[in-house]
């Protein structure tokens, strides 16, 4: 009776073994340990678009260099982004404070273009105080959600 116990014994503890072995082992749609993203506003700009006035809000991720490119590269297997179905794996969001999207960028074709990002409002309204940004890895289903952000400089 004692040697049935202790197989059975044995034979639990490496099935825990195996188990925990493979829950460490990494998957291919794993998402990559990376940082948050750091939003930084790099200018402000009035332009005239339609015979309006606008102001455009340009922003940088400040550590763009430390996402890889292949996050943006062109995913033609992930759903489109309206007509564009090549658009890419990550797409990127800007919102306000209170969670309203401002604009979004589907096709990003490296991480350096994080650096190029920016939403416009007419000139008579009024921006926000504070706006962040998200990017959404389509392929692992993680988002990365920066700091806020100011508005004014």
């Amino acid at each position: 009776m004692r040697f049935s116990i202790w197989r059975k014994a044995a034979a639990l503890a490496a099935g825990l073994a195996l188990v925990c072995v493979a829950a460490d082992a990494p998957s291919k749609a794993q998402a990559p340990a990376l940082p948050k993203p750091v939003l930084v506003l790099t200018s402000i700009e009035p332009f005239k678009n339609a015979g309006k006035d606008w102001t455009r809000y340009r922003y940088a991720v400040d550590n763009s260099s430390a996402y890889p490119d292949a996050l943006f590269a062109a995913s033609p297997e992930l759903p489109p982004c309206g007509n564009n179905k090549k658009a890419s794996r990550t797409w990127v969001d800007l919102y306000d404070q209170t969670g309203k999207r401002l604009n979004g960028f589907c096709a990003l074709g490296k991480a350096a273009d994080l650096k190029q990002i920016w939403f416009a409002l007419e000139s008579n309204v009024i921006p926000p105080s504070w706006v962040y940004v998200e990017l959404n890895d389509r392929a692992t289903n993680t988002k990365y959600k920066s700091n806020l952000a100011d508005t004014s400089q």
